[in-house]
């Protein structure tokens, strides 16, 4: 199984763009691994909250394959523990899922298309992260679901 994670707009917190690279580096030894970005709109202030919503959607649905399996990362997802996490990631991996892709959307969420798209909604937590930073978070948690999964002593339970 591949998982991705698609993004809006670039990583301009450099701290933050070596925390993704760290643990991009970690997670490809366990799974393959993808981080796509889609630039930021143009404009945005002629834009309403919906138009933008909408014009992101239309770039997310664009980059998807009609085979993956999207999970939206939501503040109403559901919520895993780590341990948890890992074994949503075990069974979407034992279950024959090829492309998994999550998603941060932008600062307004996601149209309603990409939600009647999506799979499923994962939220990391019921408290509020940057954009920049929820990125880091996700693929730490990515790689630590991983090292659970292998047994592993990343995680100490």
């Amino acid at each position: 199984m591949k998982a991705t994670l698609l993004v809006i707009g670039k990583t301009d917190k450099d701290f933050v763009k070596k925390g993704i690279d760290e643990y991009q580096k970690r997670l490809v030894h366990y799974l393959p691994f993808d981080f796509k970005m889609i630039p930021d709109l143009k404009n945005t202030k002629n834009l309403s909250e919906n138009q933008q919503k909408q014009k992101e959607g239309e770039l997310i649905l664009e980059k998807l394959k009609p085979t993956d399996t999207l999970i939206l990362l939501d503040e109403n997802g559901k919520e895993f523990s780590s341990v948890g996490f890992s074994k949503f990631m075990e069974q979407k991996m034992v279950s024959g899922t090829r492309n998994l892709v999550f998603v941060i959307g932008g600062p307004y969420g996601f149209s309603e298309e990409v939600y009647k798209k999506a799979q499923g909604k994962v939220s990391l937590s019921k408290m509020t992260f940057s954009h920049q930073m929820i990125r880091m978070i996700f693929i730490e948690q990515l790689y630590r679901a991983m090292t659970i999964i292998k047994g592993e002593p990343y995680h100490h339970v």
